[in-house]
């Protein structure tokens, strides 16, 4: 069995939001480091993060990372924290200038693709993005099956 990197190891993957890439086009990926609470990187740490309905809004020249739910620690004490609150992503600010010129287009959201470790530290993959009409779905899912029935014909075929 092959062993993980070192590189490999020091970016694990936390959570994914893979609605996203049904209900998006996504057109470009930032990464951004996140403001958490002691109890919010344990909780993390043990799995405890749902990024499914969540999204990013700029607000007075900073970006907040909305509707991610990061469920309590398991073996808290008598301080938690709020599951659902508004959390801040830090970003360089050229690409937070970049962001608001883009998102001011119509149809333009910012979505967490990711939320995973690097180097000890919790990043999100926020992308920037472009709802899919329902036909475009159709669309992709039907590409999907042909894609696997291909490969199915070519994997028979050996």
């Amino acid at each position: 069995m092959k062993e993980k990197t070192e590189r490999e190891l020091a970016q694990s993957n936390i959570a994914e939001n893979r609605k996203a890439y049904y209900d998006y086009h996504l057109i470009e990926t930032f990464e951004a480091g996140i403001a958490l609470l002691g109890t919010e990187v344990k909780a993390i740490r043990e799995g405890r993060v749902n990024l499914r309905d969540s999204y990013a809004r700029l607000e007075n020249g900073e970006l907040f990372l909305l509707n991610v739910n990061i469920s309590p620690y398991s073996h808290r004490g008598y301080v938690d924290h709020e599951p659902l609150r508004a959390r801040k992503l830090l970003l360089h600010r050229h690409e937070l200038l970049k962001l608001v010129g883009k998102t001011v287009e119509k149809g333009m959201t910012l979505v967490p693709v990711r939320m995973y470790f690097k180097n000890g530290k919790v990043k999100v993959a926020v992308s920037l993005a472009k709802g899919k009409k329902d036909y475009d779905k159709r669309e992709t899912i039907k590409r999907r099956e042909t894609d696997r029935e291909t490969r199915a014909a070519i994997k028979s075929g050996r």
